[in-house]
């Protein structure tokens, strides 16, 4: 019995420390949008292949480290291909050690979502939507966001 409980704790341990990746649809977009809070939402759409989508990511774990406790939450929506979530976006989301809340947007056809997001968007990644009750809108980005120009879009929502 021992032997077994040693040889399954190195699974559980590392099975533990991987971040879940749940999987949502389009709709999970309007539920933001209509949701009755205060949350300040900050979903990135991003992808592990696309170079401007990792260069930025950092600025999002900094921005979910400075807003930690508060009604922001950073929610980075993965738009990779569903047979790469196993074994690309999750080794990815551990090696580069990402805490923010980490979402794979289930759906084969792009335009699904696209329009839900912003009816301006091309598709192109990376993108951002911030939705804040509190100011009763959104705010719309389509390309690379610094630290700077993203803590500004923040304070805005709030």
């Amino acid at each position: 019995m021992k032997i077994t409980s040693f040889i399954l704790t190195p699974f559980t341990a590392g099975a533990l420390s991987a971040q879940n990746i749940p999987f949502i649809k389009a709709d999970q977009i309007t539920r933001w949008k209509t949701a009755d809070t205060d949350t300040t939402y900050v979903l990135n759409f991003w992808a592990t292949w696309c170079g401007p989508c990792v260069e930025e990511l950092p600025s999002f774990e900094k921005l979910n480290r400075k807003y930690a406790g508060q009604n922001v939450k950073v929610i980075l929506i993965s738009t990779d291909f569903k047979r790469n979530v196993e074994k690309g976006v999750k080794p990815f989301v551990q090696r580069k050690k990402l805490n923010s809340e980490v979402m794979f947007m289930d759906e084969s056809n792009p335009n699904n979502y696209i329009n839900l997001v912003d009816t301006s968007w091309s598709g192109a990644i990376p993108a951002t939507l911030i939705i804040s009750k509190h100011k009763n809108g959104t705010q719309f980005f389509e390309k690379q966001l610094t630290y700077k120009e993203l803590q500004a879009a923040v304070k805005k929502a709030l």
